[in-house]
């Protein structure tokens, strides 16, 4: 009988805790590691850190059966993924720092013909840069070590089904360590598996959120022109939408999310004078959330010349995109810190249905805010937005929530 692997999960985060999960459900030890100790609590209890469909249930089933444990430590395992925060350093240059923090953890478990993957999104080459350091403190290794990148490629809010589902694109450092990944995929996920080399799939998880991110641009981009132009941005995006192949994304705030506001640059650091079109976008897209800022300054003025009295203002929304908890680059937070740092004396109102607290803002329940306020700013397209009565108010709608 085929013994299934023990893999350790490196990063219990927004991927790594839905993706433990699910190897879990296919009666796979999992051995999960985090370095915030709460969260290791919390996952040890049954129960989850994040809001995630189906996630509190997967966690829950699995602890119980024995399946996940989660640490602060590895342990020796077959497979071993890494699936960690890249964040920036000056200059939107990626910093892949926990990605090498992550590997050398695990160096002194490894043995010959285990498995080693890279799922964090990383610029092009890494993998290969994590198996020379490797090999660099264990060479009896060398030639012996499997590793491969798979990147993700979720929605969040319907992760659970997606790591399922979704077709996959695997890259070895060798032929051997494809084999051995496709393998390991294919386990538990239903999607179709493609097979290629580590630097394309690393330079695939880029494109893919570069691409997004251009064709948001151009949707944003729209929207500053329709402005001046006293034209419904929205409505002429849904009657071009009406030529056959033309399909252009609707207008928001920006773009945010750990993923398509950030994997642009992977590819702009390290080729600058390529990536004109990419770069662009990107600065575009940050440009928007500034503009929202400054248009919801003008109508706080307006509104005082008009009426001789400062608005009240409601914020609705800090997530970095509808019905959804997850804040990381939220073009609205940032929108949210610039009307406050502006604010004069004025009665603001922040309102995120997804969340209890915040660390920097006061919340207020999202109904409470649209009935005190003057000014209304919808900023992230909540579908409990969608229901306030918004009778006698001034509408600053960003993100189609009125459309």
């Amino acid at each position: 009988m085929k013994m299934n692997p023990e893999v350790v999960m490196i990063g219990l985060g927004y991927i790594g805790l839905p993706t433990a999960a699910l190897i879990a459900q296919s009666k796979t030890f999992v051995h999960g590691v985090d370095i915030n100790q709460n969260v290791v609590n919390t996952i040890n209890e049954g129960k989850i850190h994040i809001i995630e469909p189906d996630l509190g249930s997967a966690v829950s089933q699995a602890v119980k059966g024995g399946y996940l444990k989660a640490d602060t430590k590895p342990v020796a395992a077959n497979t071993y993924l890494i699936v960690v925060p890249t964040p920036f350093k000056a200059k939107n240059e990626p910093d892949i720092s926990f990605v090498e923090a992550a590997t050398k953890s695990i160096i002194p478990l490894l043995k010959e013909e285990d498995l080693y993957i890279i799922e964090s999104t990383s610029p092009i080459g890494t993998t290969e840069k994590m198996v020379d350091l490797i090999y660099q403190e264990r060479p009896e290794l060398e030639g012996k070590l499997n590793a491969a990148y798979c990147p993700e490629r979720v929605l969040p809010g319907n992760v659970m089904h997606e790591l399922v589902h979704n077709d996959r694109v695997i890259g070895g450092v060798d032929e051997k360590s494809t084999d051995k990944a496709i393998d390991f995929y294919k386990e538990f996920i239903k999607g179709d598996l493609h097979r290629t080399n580590a630097r394309t799939a690393e330079m695939c998880k880029l494109v893919e959120n570069s691409s997004r991110d251009v064709q948001i641009a151009f949707a944003n981009e729209l929207s500053l022109i329709c402005d001046k132009a006293d034209i419904d941005v929205w409505e002429l995006i849904k009657l071009a939408n009406k030529h056959p192949r033309v399909n252009i994304l609707q207008p928001g705030c920006g773009v945010g999310g750990h993923c398509i506001a950030v994997d642009p640059y992977f590819i702009v650091a390290d080729y600058p004078m390529e990536s004109k079109i990419i770069g662009a976008a990107r600065e575009i897209n940050n440009y928007k959330s500034f503009w929202c800022a400054e248009k919801i300054q003008t109508a706080k003025l307006e509104f005082e010349l008009k009426h001789g009295r400062k608005p009240s203002i409601a914020i609705m929304g800090l997530a970095f995109k509808p019905n959804i908890d997850d804040l990381r680059e939220s073009p609205a937070k940032y929108i949210a810190q610039k009307v406050l740092q502006n604010a004069n004396n004025e009665d603001y109102y922040i309102a995120e249905p997804n969340i209890d607290s915040h660390k920097i803002f006061k919340l207020t329940n999202y109904k409470d805010a649209a009935r005190k306020s003057d000014i209304v700013v919808f900023l992230v397209a909540h579908d409990e937005f969608k229901e306030l009565d918004l009778v006698n108010k001034v509408i600053l709608d960003f993100c189609g929530v009125t459309k």
